[in-house]
């Protein structure tokens, strides 16, 4: 098989963790990525001493990316040091309630009662469906493509008994009675680009996930994790190419035959696989062909997962009392959920995802200072379209009042450097459509089967990794993708 090659599109995590399965099965692999360092979405910026990871920032799973390594004798710790962060997050409503979430059973139980009482044994009986979805929707499934409609009818059952056409909200619902507790157990999904209100109940093996792996970081920010999966690549013989945007997928007849940069570079490889956003893989990469053209056009009716707004905070103090992830809930939930995901409006309210992680890793700001971003999902670019150029300054400072009034007193004050992140970032940088943060949407229609398949199903030698792809996004779900795939690549270059 040495004398077998790819070429594999994006360096972001799933493009990575493909890259490094396929070299460690001696496919000779060239991974090309348009940015000028890898990592996608993982991208890092270091402003006046600050470390900002550009997200995502919570790694679930470590034996997924410790796999990537035994594949060929080697230990991860060699690269990359991971930090277990406790509590996973802290979940903090209008009201000064404070819920602290974790693994820790006896403590995550005390702080169910000390919420609802009532609510602790149905909790129980919510852990043991969520420890059956886990089962069936990630240990049986998530590694597996599904190629053809047969697959997902052996899955059926499974699906029907978990009752997965109901959403994740709702099922935590008929659990649990409080509506802190049903925000506590469902906002996860909103992890992956899901609505709690719409997203399949399969979703709830988040919590199940979580609390048999843990939640970690990685120490130097989630780029040290990317560069010690670029290290390993690189290690096992893999070439990488940095800063050169692919123009095209080239094509003949019924197969891909290389790939053509934008520099002018090109390679022809054995099978091409394509990391990079998917609509932008079909409707760019491959415009030169039929097949591009009509997946582009059905990928259009797709429904797409929100945006995000992000403001990167690097601020003086450390603050020890504000754990590492923070969940700021807002007034509202389903009304909020329905702005973002149906109605596109930009509320006047918001819920906020504070990340902190100086105070887990001190290196991640100057000595004496403390690292944030705050993160507020936003209608993706179809559903709001709006010149976020225009609006991210007055945006970002109603964002930094809400951290001011619950968290940080003088915030504005205190702080040293600060940026944005927008859903026009996104789609300019990433090649993101409509700017979505996650790809399609989560949903049952747009799983497993009815997500765009790891291998096309016309040209035989063009595959996808990634978000796009089922199981669907965040670090678990796009490094399973990438073992999906790479398994039907190798079977096919055998």
């Amino acid at each position: 098989m040495a004398a077998r090659t790819a070429a594999v599109i994006g360096a972001g995590f799933g493009g990575l963790a493909l890259a490094i399965r396929l070299q460690s099965a001696g496919i000779a692999t060239t991974l090309i990525e348009a940015r000028d360092r890898p990592g996608g979405r993982a991208y890092v910026w270091k402003r006046e001493g600050f470390t900002f990871d550009a997200g995502p920032t919570v790694i679930t799973d470590p034996a997924c990316l410790q796999e990537l390594w035994a594949l060929s004798g080697q230990s991860i710790d060699q690269d990359v040091t991971l930090q277990p962060v406790s509590p996973f997050y802290r979940l903090n409503w209008p009201d000064g309630t404070n819920f602290d979430y974790s693994n820790d059973e006896p403590a995550l139980r005390a702080e169910i009662e000390k919420m609802c009482p009532a609510d602790a044994p149905g909790y129980a009986r919510f852990l043991e469906y969520s420890a059956g979805v886990y089962e069936e929707g990630y240990v049986k499934l998530g590694a597996h493509a599904f190629l053809d409609f047969a697959s997902m009818i052996k899955a059926a059952p499974a699906l029907a008994k978990y009752q997965a056409w109901r959403s994740v909200y709702s099922i935590v619902s008929s659990y649990v009675k409080d509506e802190r507790l049903r925000q506590a157990l469902s906002f996860h999904t909103l992890l992956v680009g899901g609505n709690p209100m719409t997203t399949s109940s399969i979703y709830a093996l988040i919590h199940k996930l979580e609390k048999m792996g843990g939640v970690w970081f990685a120490k130097g920010g989630t780029s040290a994790l990317i560069d010690g999966m670029v290290a390993l690549f690189e290690r096992l013989g893999g070439t990488v190419r940095l800063g050169d945007p692919v123009a095209e997928i080239e094509t003949l007849g019924d197969r891909a035959t290389g790939v053509r940069t934008q520099s002018g570079w090109s390679g022809k490889f054995d099978a091409v696989a394509s990391n990079a956003d998917i609509m932008h893989s079909y409707r760019d990469l491959l415009s030169q062909s039929g097949r591009g053209k009509r997946v582009a056009k059905s990928l259009e009716r797709k429904r797409w997962s929100p945006s995000l707004f992000v403001v990167h905070f690097g601020i003086t103090g450390r603050w020890p009392g504000i754990p590492h992830h923070m969940i700021l809930f807002g007034p509202r939930y389903g009304g909020l959920l329905n702005d973002i995901y149906q109605t596109g409006v930009l509320p006047a309210d918001f819920s906020l995802y504070l990340h902190h992680p100086s105070v887990t890793d001190p290196g991640m700001a100057p000595e004496g200072c403390s690292t944030f971003y705050a993160l507020a999902p936003v209608p993706h670019l179809g559903n709001l379209p709006v010149d976020w150029e225009t609006l991210k300054e007055s945006y970002a400072d109603r964002i930094l009042a809400e951290v001011e009034a619950r968290l940080i007193p003088g915030l504005k004050q205190r702080i040293v450097t600060r940026f944005c992140y927008t859903p026009d970032d996104f789609r300019g940088d990433l090649n993101a459509h409509l700017g979505s943060a996650f790809s399609l949407e989560p949903l049952l229609t747009q799983s497993a089967w009815f997500r765009t398949h790891n291998r096309d199903d016309v040209i035989p030698n063009l595959y996808f990794v990634g978000a796009g792809t089922h199981p669907g996004a965040g670090i678990p779900g796009v490094v399973g993708s990438a073992k999906a795939t790479a398994r039907l690549m190798l079977e096919d270059l055998r």
